[in-house]
């Protein structure tokens, strides 16, 4: 018997991202915002219209803010109802990670989110590649009961950590699973699959988009009238290649 489908997530920065993704063959959807800061929670009215839109899984980042993964109780109160709104809409997933002070899972406050989600699969996001020692925060991740670990090995990308992520396997061994993802691209997903040993791919396959305006005010420093987004073709191109 064949092993399964290996399952190839696009992290999607908007809906029309999240559509570009669902059309180029993607398996399932990482609904966020913000990009170019790591990621935050997209709108209400994003994960509404990406929900009717898609037919495929709709994962939704819970992050309130960039930066660090410490949160105090004003943030840990904006997360908890933006997963109560994520329940609301039908989304099949949410994607959480907090840490304490000193590296650690923050066990409290990751129970509350991960009790907030209820039937909602739960990925744990790349916080943990940004704790103190990854073998230590893997067991605390499955302890909590999520689904899922999204991590590049504690390194820049994937395929820089990709030992570290095939560390990470073998110890789960089969109780969670851990989904490469950072720096991930046709040129390396396959080699980074199997070095790995991980059954589950996480890339954003973005490219830029050029604006169509003819009118563009030089001296707004910073508001570029260009944006990123998902490239269905560079998903198309993932996808041939992994399931080759």
């Amino acid at each position: 018997m064949s092993p399964p489908r290996r399952v190839l997530e696009i992290a999607s920065n908007s809906v029309a991202s999240a559509l570009a993704a669902q059309s180029g063959g993607a398996d399932r959807i990482e609904l966020f915002d913000n990009l170019a800061e790591g990621g935050t929670t997209p709108s209400q009215g994003s994960i509404a219209v990406a929900r009717e839109r898609l037919r495929i899984p709709l994962f939704v980042l819970i992050r309130a803010r960039p930066g660090d993964f410490l949160y105090d109780a004003l943030e840990t109160e904006i997360m908890l109802r933006d997963i109560a709104q994520c329940r609301a809409l039908g989304c099949d997933g949410v994607v959480i990670g907090a840490l304490d002070a000193d590296g650690g899972i923050d066990m409290a406050l990751c129970r509350e989110l991960v009790q907030a989600a209820g039937p909602m699969q739960v990925t744990f996001h790349r916080a943990f590649d940004a704790a103190r020692d990854l073998p230590q925060a893997l067991e605390q991740v499955i302890a909590l009961g999520c689904q899922r670990v999204l991590s590049s090995g504690g390194q820049g990308s994937a395929e820089a950590g990709v030992d570290m992520l095939a560390t990470l396997v073998a110890r789960a061994d089969g109780r969670i699973s851990m989904m490469a993802g950072a720096g991930i691209t046709a040129d390396n997903i396959a080699a980074i699959a199997d070095r790995s040993g991980c059954r589950e791919l996480h890339a954003s396959a973005k490219a830029t988009h050029r604006s169509p305006m003819r009118f563009h005010n030089p001296a707004l420093i910073g508001l570029s009238p260009d944006w990123t987004a998902t490239d269905p073709a560079t998903v198309a191109a993932l996808r041939a290649t992994l399931d080759r």
